[in-house]
């Protein structure tokens, strides 16, 4: 399958969180995006070091500048089941902003060609590391890091693209 591009639809898919409620939610890609312009990241797992000190928390501090410029929604998914997800959640005591989505089996990631297999470090299959802004489900901008790098992906990197 080729990666999601710009210019492509962004494919639907079922991703899961726990909501405010503590009760497991199944929310369709489409259903979050539809009609609005999103930010979605990836990262390749919880409470990986990029991901939990640079990666998720640039765009929980950027939101408002973020919602200036015209973003309705962010959208963070991981390669984690839900359970995990909820509890790197709490790391991020004062986030209201970016919406951390559970991809239990990597079908999601897969989806959009950016699944990373890092089996050989015990980790299976994981997640690229990239940010995307997507416009009513059209990929406006794609940000994909290679390998562990985080050069491209950042909310500084997104922000200018805007």
């Amino acid at each position: 399958m080729a990666p999601i591009a710009v210019g492509d639809t962004l494919p639907d898919g079922t991703l899961s969180h726990f909501d405010s409620n503590d009760a497991l939610q199944h929310v369709s890609i489409h259903s979050l995006a539809a009609g609005k312009k999103v930010t979605i990241i990836g990262v390749p797992g919880a409470s990986t070091p990029t991901c939990n000190l640079k990666h998720v928390p640039g765009f929980i501090d950027l939101a408002s500048e973020f919602r200036n410029k015209g973003i309705d929604q962010f959208i963070c998914i991981i390669v984690n089941d839900p359970f995990v997800v909820k509890a790197w959640g709490k790391t991020y005591p004062n986030n209201d902003s970016v919406l951390l989505l559970a991809d239990g089996s990597a079908k999601d990631t897969h989806a959009l060609g950016w699944e990373l297999d890092l089996s050989e470090k015990g980790l299976g299959i994981r997640s690229r590391r990239f940010s995307l802004l997507v416009d009513d489900l059209v990929v406006k901008v794609a940000h994909i890091e290679q390998g562990g790098e985080f050069s491209v992906s950042s909310a500084e990197d997104m922000f200018k693209a805007l």
